[in-house]
């Protein structure tokens, strides 16, 4: 009686769990990309985010930030400066009691919002444009993980907040990774916000998304091409933003 032989199925490589994937995006982007194309996840780096960011605020509040930090805010602002001295206290005094409680919210709804934005935002510009394929988790996974430099970013505001003046810090600009350390603080805020664009974590994460969405469509998507219209997206984001904040300042 002839025996029959199996040969072994080889069961499919695992590939990296979301904490692999968090240090691969940093030290291996490409392959990192290529796991998280073939099984999306989002999750961590969000919840990270939002932790780190909330640790932020929070070491900041218990510091007692809040007073200098409006303060200086209304003070790069013409329309606060036309007020009375009695206007400008009760102004400053509902900002210290209802916009800490802002910020805390904006942290935990705004990142994921985000992120959302984001990721719609470039599927319509390279399915749209480029003719890819992409579906939106997919497009949501690569956009989250891209926002891992914010990771960084974050842990090293937490070392700025435990170690400075909170008096002397930015809460917009905490770590100061940009052009704006080039220019007096006492500048315009579009000023300081246009050159605060030009941002070492900004650019980190635009190039991250250039290579996310070069893996998930290859045939139609080079990194390069994801990179350029990337580029462009920012470009018209922070002409926007800067002059919004010019004729509302």
């Amino acid at each position: 009686m002839a025996s029959t032989s199996t040969s072994p199925v080889e069961a499919p490589e695992a590939g990296p769990g979301s904490v692999g994937r968090i240090f691969g995006v940093l030290f291996s982007p490409k392959a990192t990309f290529e796991s998280i194309v073939k099984r999306p996840t989002w999750l961590l780096p969000i919840v990270v985010v939002c932790v780190l960011s909330l640790a932020v605020v929070g070491i900041f509040d218990k510091r007692g930030g809040w007073p200098a930090y409006f303060q200086h805010q209304d003070q790069t602002t013409s329309r606060f400066e036309q007020l009375t001295q009695q206007q400008q206290q009760q102004a400053l005094a509902a900002q210290i009691k209802y916009g800490p409680k802002v910020v805390y919210g904006e942290v935990v709804i705004a990142i994921p919002i985000v992120i959302v934005v984001v990721a719609a935002i470039l599927i319509a510009v390279f399915n749209g444009l480029y003719g890819t394929q992409i579906k939106f988790k997919t497009a949501f996974s690569i956009v989250s993980y891209a926002w891992v430099p914010a990771i960084i970013s974050g842990c090293l505001g937490i070392a700025v907040m435990l170690l400075k003046d909170p008096a002397t810090v930015d809460l917009q600009n905490i770590v100061v990774a940009n052009a704006s350390a080039f220019i007096s603080s006492d500048a315009a805020r579009w000023k300081i916000m246009l050159f605060s664009s030009f941002d070492i974590f900004t650019f980190w994460e635009m190039f991250l998304l250039a290579i996310g969405f070069g893996v998930a469509a290859p045939r139609k998507l080079t990194t390069a091409k994801a990179l350029g219209a990337i580029v462009v997206l920012w470009v018209v984001y922070v002409a926007a933003k800067v002059g919004l904040v010019a004729a509302f300042s």
